[in-house]
């Protein structure tokens, strides 16, 4: 048997998971991070991360400036965190990691 979560339990679970991941804000209506990357690096991050947001349904804003990758995840209509835009920031982590090694 599957374990029940209530309401408020899903966003602490969330909000746990999203303040393990290092350098990403909440910023307005969504999350953001700021990476250092050359335009190599940027290139073969962008590809990554939009293979993995079109898995999971969601849509980031990317672009660079001054030799940096910013990185936006617009948060839902209610403006909660979901499984799926917590997701996709642990898959950008994990993505940059391999990049940057």
């Amino acid at each position: 048997m599957g374990v029940v979560w209530k309401r408020g339990q899903r966003h602490d679970y969330l909000s746990e998971a999203f303040s393990q991941l290092p350098g990403w804000m909440r910023d307005g209506d969504g999350i953001k991070r700021t990476l250092q990357l050359d335009d190599a690096q940027h290139t073969v991050l962008t590809e990554r991360i939009t293979v993995a947001a079109d898995a999971l349904g969601v849509r980031p804003h990317i672009r660079r400036l001054d030799g940096r990758t910013q990185i936006k995840v617009c948060c839902g209509s209610e403006s909660a965190l979901t499984p799926s835009e917590v997701g996709l920031a642990a898959r950008i982590e994990a993505i940059y990691s391999q990049i940057t090694r």
